[in-house]
């Protein structure tokens, strides 16, 4: 069995590959023109879609209430897997995200990561402070933000929710942006964080009603 979610494991990064060098293409354009921004988030969910078609995974999106495509909010979802990223790009609201800087280092999609998103060494205080100005930038120019508010996966096996960062919710109450929750229930089960081994079953996203920021 475990040989086999080997055989599923490499399969996926494959098609993850190939997919990212279609995709890296497109995502030059708002590279180059910056308030082409919304594009990120289509070309996300494309992406998102096509991986997950491809792997083989069925997914389901599930908004609780609708959300104003006039909006901007902030996402807040828990974090127990590397497959959250992706997973996120399902949203039908586009965003970008705000998180750690580890994947910066990964050749030509470490330029496409830093050069569309917003990222952070939470290692370094001048790094966190430049981040939360830039995040702050961020809603000014209209953006919606994907924040992971653990700042990182915090459990090695189960899942365990870790302590909150404070980042999103600062910017949220400084620029009245309101918070919705995201749950993604499966994906430690369907990648574990101490295995990095593929296992089939079907994702699930569920975004909560929005937090108003308001007193």
């Amino acid at each position: 069995m475990k040989f086999l979610r080997k055989l599923y494991t490499l399969y996926g990064l494959i098609i993850f590959t190939l997919l990212f060098v279609v995709f890296f293409l497109l995502f030059l354009i708002p590279i180059i023109f910056k308030r082409q921004f919304k594009l990120v988030g289509i070309f996300n969910r494309w992406w998102a879609r096509a991986l997950f078609f491809f792997v083989g995974i069925p997914f389901s999106t599930h908004y609780k209430t609708r959300l104003d495509p006039g909006k901007q909010y902030i996402f807040c979802p828990n974090h127990f897997s590397y497959l959250d990223i992706a997973a996120l790009g399902l949203n039908t609201h586009n965003a970008i995200f705000v998180g750690k800087n580890d994947m910066e280092n990964i050749p030509l999609f470490g330029f496409m990561y830093r050069s569309l998103h917003i990222t952070v060494d939470r290692t370094k205080l001048k790094s966190r402070y430049s981040t939360m100005l830039r995040t702050l930038q961020a809603l000014d120019e209209g953006k919606s933000l994907v924040i992971f508010p653990e700042g990182g996966i915090v459990t090695e096996k189960d899942p365990k929710m870790g302590k909150f960062k404070d980042g999103a919710f600062r910017a949220s109450i400084e620029k009245q942006i309101p918070i919705v929750p995201v749950t993604i229930p499966y994906n430690w089960i369907i990648l574990p964080p101490d295995e990095f081994l593929l296992r089939w079953r079907p994702l699930k996203i569920v975004f909560h009603e929005p937090v108003d920021p308001s007193p």
